[in-house]
Parts: structure tokens; sequence; C-alpha cells
């Protein structure tokens, strides 16, 4: 049995048992998917994903990439998040040279529940530990596919809200996407801006003072939230009850 086809033994089974119809019912109207859904929950699959990383200490990245492409393949969602995982488990293995097959996965996701991982657990940590690939960045905030997009924003978002990260490139993304209508794209510029404002007011309010004028209503409430008092009066946005 090759590996990927074990994974996808194991997970199933581990899975699909945990799961419920009406969970997956829930879940399947929720993410708007036209995947299958077995309602098994995040906290199960995070589990399986340790259970079977624990089990699998040596697995290769040519066993990654064979165990994510052929969970990729499957129209199940339990199982396309449990490939992230174990991308996840095992992303220090993970180098520049990998970026391109992770965007192809970005690609494939087509969802927040996919990208909002594999953006800042994965792709973020390649480039945490590679900053020269910080370059990619600027050729996916051009990217036709928005989900690529969005990628590019939140890849330093874990960076970022710690106090790290290259704020001044992320600046320059996020401005070259202030006019875009698309609500994916506007609610990660918010949502980046709300984590950085947590370590570095400063850094969100310049940021939201500059572009007042450009930048939307859902990227800015959500960026303010947190600001203090002074600087939301000043971006003319009524102060936190």
């Amino acid at each position: 049995m090759t590996v990927e086809s074990d994974a996808i033994t194991f997970f199933t089974r581990r899975l699909r048992r945990a799961g419920s119809t009406a969970r997956a019912s829930g879940e399947k109207a929720y993410l708007k998917s036209e995947l299958r859904f077995w309602g098994t929950g995040l906290q199960p699959i995070r589990a399986a994903v340790r259970e079977y990383c624990d089990a699998h200490p040596d697995l290769t990245r040519a066993d990654l990439r064979a165990i994510a492409e052929r969970m990729y393949a499957t129209d199940v969602h339990e199982l396309r998040a449990s490939a992230i995982g174990v991308l996840e488990r095992n992303r220090e293995m993970l180098v520049e040279r990998d970026l391109p097959w992770l965007i192809t996965l970005v690609r494939k996701s087509k969802s927040w529940a996919y990208v909002d991982w594999i953006a800042p657990k994965v792709i973020g940590d390649v480039i945490a530990r590679d900053p020269r690939s910080r370059k990619r960045l600027a050729i996916w905030a051009k990217d036709d596919d928005f989900w690529v997009r969005r990628a590019a924003l939140l890849a330093e978002h874990d960076a970022l809200r710690a106090g790290g990260g290259d704020f001044a490139l992320w600046s320059r993304l996020a401005a070259s996407m202030l006019d875009e209508r698309e609500f994916f794209i506007r609610k990660a510029i918010g949502w980046v801006l709300r984590e950085v404002s947590k370590k570095r007011p400063e850094l969100t309010y310049e940021f939201l003072r500059k572009h007042r004028d450009r930048v939307s209503n859902l990227s800015l409430n959500e960026g303010a939230k947190y600001l203090p008092a002074p600087q939301r009066k000043a971006l003319d946005l009524p102060g936190r009850g």
C-alpha cells in the first residue's frame, strides 16, 4: 500500500465514524461548499492528524506531497482539511521551492476554511524560515485568483500578529487591493490590521489614516476595532462601548 493510500484509509476510518449527519449538513451549508461532509468537526480532525503523524514520524517531503495531493483529489471536506493538518505538523520539512506547489493547493481550496489554515500555518512558516521567499508575495498579490491574493495577505498573519513580519511589504500589498470589492480580500485586510494593532497600534493607525479615503468600511471597522479612542476619533470612528 502506498503512503497516500494508507493515509486515505486511516483518515476515512477515523473521521467517518466521528461524524454526524446533522453536523455535516450544517457545515456544508455554512461553508457553501459542493464537497461532501462527514460532519466530523475540527477537533477530531486535529486529533486524527496528531495520531497519524505520531505513527508516521519518518514521512519525507515526497510523502507529504503525495498525501496532500491524494487527499485533495477527493471531494471530502474532512480529508482535505486533514491534508493541511498533516502539512502543518510537518511544516519544518517544507522549503522555499515547495511554495509554488502549496499555492496550487490554495487554488484548489476555493474556501476560507482551507486557505486561512494553509496560508499562515504552512506557507507563512516557510516564509518565516526563509525571508527571501517573501518576494513571491508580491507576485501572488497580483494573481487573478482572489484566493491566491488572500493567501498573500494572510501568509505573514502570525508573524505580524507576534510583532514580526514585514509590515512595510504587507502594507504595499494591501494598498494595491484597497479598491477591490471582493469580500474575502476586504476581510483579510481588516483582519491583519486588527491583529497588528494589538501589539503595534501605531502601524495599523498610520495605514488606515493614510488610506482613509480608499479603505472599505469592512476593512476600516475590522482593522480599527482595538485602536485607542483618540486614534479611532481621528479616523472619524465612534469610541468602543
